[in-house]
């Protein structure tokens, strides 16, 4: 099971998440997110030895300007949650990034909207909530294609990941679920190290 776990913050989370054997870290880009990223902080990941883990920059429509000056020297990954087209994905490739393309399911007609984004790297399946941890409908996850290539968010946790894992599902990606119960954006780092666990436990 591959995990991503977004909404980090530069300073505090990445050494652990990196520990951990997290595969992708993500950083949000968005000024209406709690979890939004104070780009001065982005310096701070060029310190860290990332190891086999990968940082994503998770943004919503960014323009060349963004992608030169921010995400290409500090990130492996952009994650699009706009209205990118598979074109608009081809062009940020060829700068030098892989894409994650974020597609919003409400019901299993949104399911085939992957197969418009073949220049994606990775398709994330979501729910429409954004940051909002809604549940991702159980009867739509054994309907989604399975593979490396394609991840799941929407209400992620500790709890269901072994019932998930049972559903197909081989990437997940979580944020609200790992944070303290005090605050949103701030992550709990035990409940991340009892995440990682879990999932370790499934492997076996």
């Amino acid at each position: 099971m591959k995990v991503k776990i977004c909404g980090l913050h530069p300073a505090r989370d990445v050494q652990l998440c990196i520990d951990l054997g997290v595969n992708f870290l993500g950083f949000v880009f968005y000024s209406k997110s709690p979890r939004n990223v104070n780009i001065k902080e982005i310096e701070k990941l060029k310190s860290y030895n990332k190891v086999n883990s990968k940082f994503v920059a998770v943004t919503v429509n960014p323009n060349d300007e963004f992608i030169k000056n921010v995400v290409l020297d500090n990130f492996d990954f952009l994650q699009l949650h706009g209205s990118e087209t598979n074109e608009r994905i081809k062009e940020i490739k060829s700068m030098g990034l892989k894409i994650i393309k974020a597609i919003k399911i409400k019901d299993e007609t949104d399911i085939e909207e992957y197969k418009k984004y073949e220049n994606a790297d990775i398709i994330l399946f979501d729910t429409p909530g954004m940051e909002k941890s809604i549940e991702f409908p159980k009867e739509l996850i054994s309907k989604l294609p399975k593979g490396e290539r394609f991840a799941l968010a929407g209400s992620i946790s500790q709890n269901n990941i072994e019932n998930i894992k049972k559903l197909g599902v081989t990437f997940c990606d979580l944020s609200s679920n790992l944070e303290t119960d005090a605050e949103i954006g701030y992550k709990d780092h035990q409940k991340i190290k009892k995440f990682i666990n879990k999932v370790n436990e499934t492997k076996n």
